[in-house]
């Protein structure tokens, strides 16, 4: 049974909701979901190179979910809530995971993007429990549509 948010727990979610509608960051996200498909650190500096525009929307984005999955971790934010209306950190974790202990070793920071990971593995238990296989089929169409981008590019 979902636990029942708190009236400042709906409030700060609707917070949290409100800036992703920031026309910057709304057009950062979009360009990580068609452009971030980095399953190397060198794919990554590629893709995102710090100085570049694409490198700062790859840090706006995962900034902005750090920072809300922080809110989250620390019982800020409803877990129910926000896993039932906010599925797209999952999408941006699945997409940096592959390179995260790529980052992390390169930039000797072994708690990089921890209150994602923690969110995410917290989600994956959750939705299991709703929708068994959701995850996997989620997984098997990211990659699908990694492997199109990929193919497009080379085009």
């Amino acid at each position: 049974m979902a636990s029942k948010p708190t009236h400042e727990q709906a409030q700060l979610h609707l917070q949290v909701y409100d800036l992703r509608r920031e026309a910057r960051l709304r057009q950062a996200r979009d360009w990580f979901q068609q452009n971030y498909h980095a399953e190397t650190v060198e794919e990554a500096m590629r893709i995102a190179a710090p100085g570049t525009e694409g490198g700062t929307f790859f840090g706006m984005v995962i900034g902005y979910w750090e920072q809300a999955c922080a809110l989250l971790n620390y019982g800020l934010l409803n877990d129910d809530l926000f896993f039932e209306t906010s599925g797209e950190f999952f999408g941006v974790y699945e997409l940096v995971r592959p390179v995260l202990p790529q980052f992390r070793e390169q930039f000797k920071d072994p708690s990089l993007l921890t209150n994602l990971e923690q969110a995410a593995k917290r989600y994956e238990e959750w939705s299991e429990q709703r929708a068994p296989c959701h995850i996997a089929v989620m997984r098997e169409w990211m990659q699908q549509e990694r492997t199109k981008a990929k193919a497009a590019a080379k085009a």
